[in-house]
């Protein structure tokens, strides 16, 4: 399929850079600041707990995935163990929180959308449009 291959559409690399951004930034924009990070005083007591480490340990484990390697995505600094947190926390929201659900009441579609996304840059990792510049 030669007549796909136009200049720039044919780089990974620039695929990967919007890949990191896209999911990062929406996971920070719209997951982890308002929903979690602004929320913590209220949530702390009563956030899902589906490791049994306590509300709050999850609550903060959360935070740290959503926001922080949210913002290393997005940079490309540590890609990979950033995926990798952020794919757990997917994995752990999809499994348990949804009920491991892609319909209905507790559908768990968007966790598991954010899953492949985030395992693809696990696998394929920031490219070299990042801080780490993996090729």
């Amino acid at each position: 399929m030669k007549f796909l291959k136009l200049g720039f559409l044919a780089n990974p690399e620039l695929g990967l850079l919007i890949l990191r951004g896209w999911l990062g930034l929406t996971m920070l924009i719209n997951h982890g600041i308002p929903s979690k990070l602004m929320k913590f005083n209220e949530l702390a007591g009563t956030f899902a707990d589906p490791l049994g480490i306590g509300s709050r340990a999850s609550l903060s484990l959360a935070i740290f995935s959503e926001v922080i390697c949210s913002i290393l995505l997005v940079i490309g600094l540590f890609t990979r163990l950033a995926a990798l947190s952020l794919a757990i926390t997917m994995s752990v929201a999809f499994l348990t929180v949804h009920q491991a659900s892609l319909t209905g009441s507790t559908s768990g579609e968007l966790a598991f959308i954010y899953l492949a996304g985030f395992l693809s840059l696990v696998f394929c990792g920031g490219g070299q449009y990042s801080v780490d510049g993996e090729d």
